[in-house]
């Protein structure tokens, strides 16, 4: 797969290394709410500080646009990690990012030491990969380490322009681990290989349906893109999520499916509502609904066709709800296939953003062999892209 040097291929001691991390954690009140993203930068980070090197962490935070926005400093997380740690981190407080805070703290470290960087988006060059930020924060270390997956589909100044003014550029343990899974998964599955898009939109998920149909033996399709196909079919979805611009494509990826001996898999039945609100009255509909009726989750036919489906499967990667999941009484469609997931000795693959959150908020998470860190991230693998951040690292 993408042969890149690792953590493991270098030896840090005494030098100084930046580390770019996927530190965009939910805040509330200046209190971290979810830090599942701290704990999985941890190894890394750890390693580095066990092979004695001078620790440099760097992030984004949110959206702050180019300009410091006080609620979006990353303060907080040089907190909390410094208590998941059991060591200071020395937060270097420049609107600027590499200021002089940061510069004097970079020459007090000590082998070992850590330091947390301010918000790199802070910056308006950062997502415009601008040379001078880039060249500012490769200032401050030898060797770059990236283990921030969540932003490798960008190329920013923090994952790719500083590559480019280091001696040393290699991948994290959290990177390698995506890398593996995924770029395993999509490249050179274990068979049967099953994928499971949800989701509202099939215009999202255009080269990923067309990527994969050339790869998996079986794909099933759910949640609000699910309905652009049954109006493709002939069925109609009343105020359903549809995108008309995308019904014939529905029609010819159909066929494509045809073509390639894949099984494509589509709702035969449908919980709908006559308003999106958890508490609307619902029923199931197989065929078509009436024009004042929305989808808003698969129904118990589809999901026990779904549950079945993955059952001998050696492979799965799933993104994307079947429905509206964050209403309880419309999360039954991606439950069943959580359920599904859970119970089946494949190697299951959950494609970060929504998926992530509903396994995890349906307590399967820790039946799953990977839960992906980053949502857009891993839908352009599965169509096939090479992601930037992963590019920008040496080769072995």
């Amino acid at each position: 797969m993408l042969n890149k040097k690792s953590v493991d291929d270098i030896n840090v001691k005494g030098k100084k290394v930046l580390v770019r991390c996927d530190f965009n954690v939910p805040l509330q009140d200046g209190k971290i709410t979810d830090e599942n993203r701290l704990v999985a930068a941890l190894p890394t980070i750890k390693k580095l500080i066990a092979d004695g090197g001078k620790v440099i962490l760097c992030s984004h935070l949110g959206k702050p646009k180019g300009e410091p926005k006080p609620e979006l400093s990353l303060a907080p997380v040089a907190t909390r990690l410094s208590e998941l740690l059991g060591q200071e981190v020395k937060f270097a407080a420049d609107d600027n990012v590499v200021g002089d805070n940061a510069k004097a703290a970079v020459v007090a470290m000590n082998d070992g030491d850590v330091i947390l960087l301010e918000n790199t988006r802070y910056r308006a060059e950062e997502t415009k990969n601008g040379e001078a930020f880039s060249k500012e924060l490769a200032s401050l270390a030898e060797v770059f380490v990236n283990d921030a997956f969540g932003t490798a589909h960008r190329a920013h100044c923090s994952n790719v322009g500083v590559t480019q003014y280091v001696d040393t550029a290699v991948v994290g343990y959290l990177m390698q681990k995506e890398i593996d899974f995924l770029g395993n998964a999509v490249n050179n599955p274990e068979r049967p290989f099953v994928a499971i898009l949800g989701g509202s939109k099939v215009s999202s998920k255009i080269s990923v349906i067309n990527n994969l149909l050339d790869k998996v033996d079986t794909l099933i399709i759910g949640g609000g893109m699910a309905y652009t196909f049954a109006k493709a079919q002939g069925k109609e979805v009343g105020t359903s999520l549809l995108e008309e611009d995308y019904i014939d494509y529905a029609n010819e990826m159909v066929e494509k499916a045809k073509e390639k001996g894949v099984k494509l898999l589509l709702p035969v039945d449908t919980k709908v509502a006559k308003e999106f609100a958890n508490d609307a009255p619902s029923r199931i509909v197989e065929g078509s609904m009436d024009a004042d009726e929305m989808g808003m989750d698969i129904g118990p036919k589809t999901a026990a066709m779904y549950a079945e489906a993955v059952k001998d499967a050696k492979t799965v990667v799933w993104n994307g709800p079947m429905g509206v999941f964050e209403m309880s009484n419309f999360a039954d469609g991606t439950k069943a296939v959580a359920k599904a997931l859970a119970d089946t000795d494949a190697t299951t693959i959950i494609g970060g953003g929504d998926s992530a959150a509903a396994v995890n908020i349906l307590g399967f998470g820790d039946k799953m062999t990977h839960i992906s860190t980053g949502g857009g991230a891993s839908l352009e693998f599965l169509e096939g892209k090479e992601l930037p951040g992963v590019v920008a690292a040496n080769d072995k």
